[in-house]
């Protein structure tokens, strides 16, 4: 597949815009990015920004059967995953967001999860989460508390920014959590 056409207007005008959300009653595993790029909310796919390493890092810890590209972000639902974000609003950087926002998007996020049934809600951005819900020691891995019901789990940001993890990392935490909660690993297509 080949990369979106995006100008320069187009992310002018994509302020403030929102990404819709690829979730269906009884979800397995949503995850949850901090909030949409201007990119993304142009195209109207999640972790749409060449050189985002989400699709990757799903593939490589085995929750798709093959490299999906973000317009085929709907596919996820077979395989019983889904994306939102903690924040709707599309900002040229995630720092942009106020502390007001990501709490009540904690907020929001508590009473989708309940409503869709989700199972685990796994965060793509440890600071985000860390601001959200009151938790600043909070680390990688598995949590001790639930939102609207549903276990938690925080990731790496997935961001080209986030130098800190690489590919073969983001492969092992993403397989952590594929194994840690039971969501059935896909087969792979050689």
């Amino acid at each position: 597949m080949t990369r979106f056409r995006v100008t320069k207007e187009q992310l002018a005008a994509a302020a403030n815009g929102a990404t819709p959300d690829v979730l269906a009653a009884g979800v397995r595993v949503l995850f949850c990015g901090i909030n949409p790029s201007l990119y993304s909310v142009v195209v109207g796919h999640h972790f749409a920004r060449p050189g985002n390493r989400f699709w990757p890092a799903l593939y490589d810890g085995g929750f798709t059967p093959r490299l999906l590209h973000p317009s085929e972000d709907e596919e996820l639902l077979s395989q019983g995953c889904g994306i939102t974000n903690l924040a709707p609003r599309g900002t040229r950087r995630a720092d942009e967001l106020t502390r007001e926002e990501l709490i009540e998007g904690a907020e929001e996020l508590a009473s989708k999860v309940e409503e869709y049934g989700v199972r685990v809600v796994a965060f793509l951005g440890i600071t985000a989460y860390r601001i959200a819900f009151d938790e600043p020691q909070a680390t990688i891995g598995r949590q001790e508390r639930t939102v609207g019901g549903a276990a938690v789990w925080v990731l790496p940001n997935p961001s080209g920014l986030n130098a800190h993890y690489q590919r073969p990392d983001f492969a092992r935490l993403f397989a952590e959590l594929r194994e840690g909660t039971c969501a059935p690993a896909s087969d792979r297509i050689s």
